[in-house]
């Protein structure tokens, strides 16, 4: 029976390529010659760092640019307050990644609203959505993909 799965994944190692990508802008830049300014990357968030809130404003767009230049979608970035402190200011960017129980729960209704000969399951971070008709399917896809939600959704693993 054909399938597919939802999923909302980020390329790791093209997220590296832009974090550091993002570092040599800064650095090549002369309004951040003596800004000491960075990004570093952790498991699950982007920390921004400068001397002043008003670089650390400026570094978002540096670092949003240089994730959509890597093909990644820049829904997966949710900045949060910056913090100013010890003549430094930060600010913290969380990575979105899986899809979470509500999301999930709001998926498969729609697919049960939109009367398609399709079935979804939630598993995990992912949802598995089989059929009997390949068309039915892509009908699925192009359904899921017209409520534009609000982080970046993947359809995976399609298989006849």
């Amino acid at each position: 029976m054909p399938s597919f799965d939802v999923k909302s994944e980020i390329d790791k190692h093209e997220l590296t390529n832009a974090v550091d990508q993002a570092n040599r802008v800064l650095k090549n830049r002369y309004d951040f010659k003596e800004a000491n300014a960075e990004f570093k990357l952790n498991d699950d968030s982007i920390i921004l760092t400068a001397k002043e809130d008003f670089h650390v404003k400026q570094m978002l767009p540096v670092l949003s640019e240089a994730i959509a230049k890597r093909n990644i979608d820049i829904r997966v970035l949710k900045p949060e307050n910056i913090e100013v402190a010890n003549n430094t200011a930060r600010q913290t960017v969380t990575l979105q990644e899986g899809i979470d129980r509500d999301l999930a729960k709001s998926i498969t209704t729609l697919i049960k609203k939109s009367k398609l000969k399709v079935q979804s399951a939630i598993q995990g971070e992912n949802i598995r959505i089989t059929g009997k008709k390949r068309d039915d399917l892509q009908d699925a896809i192009q359904h899921i993909k017209d409520q534009k939600y609000a982080i970046p959704l993947q359809f995976d693993n399609f298989r006849d």
